[in-house]
C-alpha cells in the first residue's frame, strides 16, 4: 500500500492554526486531561505518544501531573513542535514532525496512545487508528459529538477544520472496525470555565442547563447540543 500523506491545505491551515487561541487550549487541555485519566489510569500508562498535540497543552498537563514516565509526540506543524520545545515539559522524551498518518515507531513501542480530538479533522482516520493500535497497546480516543441537529451550521460556519462528524454509535464502529475493542465509553460536558471563557457570566445559564438535560435525557442532549466523546481501547478481542 502506497503512504498516505496529510493534504497540504489542511497542513497549511493548521500551520496558521496552531498558535490562535492559547487560553482556549490551556482550559480545554484541563478537561481532556481528566477524561485521560478517568479511563486510563487503571492501565499501564508509563509511556505515551500524543499525536497531534496542538501546543503541548495535554503534555503539559501530563507531565505536571506526573501521569506518565516518559511523554512523546507526533505533529504536522513545525510550528506547533516549536511552541511545545519552549514549553520545556519535564517528562517529554521526544517531538517530531510526521506525515500525519505514518507513525515512526515500532510495534508496541508505547503503553498509550492519545488521540484527543484529532481525528475529526483526519481524511483517513482509519489508517491513524490502525497505526495507533500498532504502536501501543492502548489507544484513547476524544471526538466532540457534532453529528446533531445543529450539523448543518457546522459544516457551513466550520472554522476549526472538523471533516467528520460522529455520534456516540459512528465513533463507537469506527473504532471496532480498526481492530480495536473498547473498553470504556463516556459522554462528557465541557467545564463551566469553558462556558465562562466563550459568553462570559451568562455562560452559567447554558452550563447548567446543558449538564442536566445530559443527565437526564442524553438522548436528546446528544441530539441537540455537541458535548465531547472519549473512548479508551485496546488491541484485538477480550476473552
Amino acid at each position: 500500500m502506497e503512504d498516505i500523506y496529510l493534504n497540504q491545505k489542511l497542513k497549511k491551515f493548521y500551520d496558521e492554526y496552531d498558535n490562535k487561541e492559547s487560553e482556549w487550549r490551556r482550559l480545554s487541555a484541563i478537561d481532556k486531561v481528566y477524561n485521560i485519566i478517568a479511563l486510563c489510569s487503571k492501565y499501564p500508562h508509563k509511556t505515551i505518544l500524543e499525536i497531534g498535540s496542538g501546543d503541548g497543552s495535554i503534555l503539559k498537563r501530563l507531565s505536571d501531573l506526573r501521569f506518565a514516565e516518559s511523554l512523546y509526540s507526533l505533529e504536522i506543524s513545525e510550528t506547533a513542535i516549536e511552541t511545545i520545545h519552549q514549553r520545556n515539559i519535564e517528562s517529554l522524551i521526544e517531538c517530531t514532525i510526521f506525515n500525519g498518518y505514518n507513525i515512526p515507531y515500532d510495534n508496541d513501542k508505547f503503553d498509550l496512545v492519545i488521540l484527543s480530538h484529532v481525528i475529526e479533522h483526519l481524511e483517513y482516520p482509519r489508517k491513524i487508528l490502525y497505526e495507533a493500535g500498532r504502536v501501543a497497546n492502548f489507544v484513547f480516543v476524544e471526538v466532540p459529538l457534532e453529528d446533531n441537529k445543529r450539523l448543518n451550521k457546522t459544516l457551513v460556519s466550520n472554522k476549526v477544520g472538523h471533516i467528520n462528524f460522529y455520534s456516540t454509535r459512528t465513533i463507537r464502529k469506527l473504532i471496532q472496525t480498526c481492530d480495536l475493542t473498547i473498553l470504556a465509553q463516556k459522554v462528557t460536558h465541557p467545564s463551566y470555565q469553558i462556558y465562562n471563557y466563550q459568553y462570559g457570566k451568562k455562560g452559567i445559564i447554558r452550563y447548567l442547563f446543558k449538564k442536566l438535560v445530559l443527565q437526564l435525557m442524553p438522548n436528546l442532549a446528544t441530539n441537540s447540543w455537541t458535548y465531547n466523546c472519549p473512548l479508551l481501547c485496546t488491541k484485538g478481542r477480550i476473552h
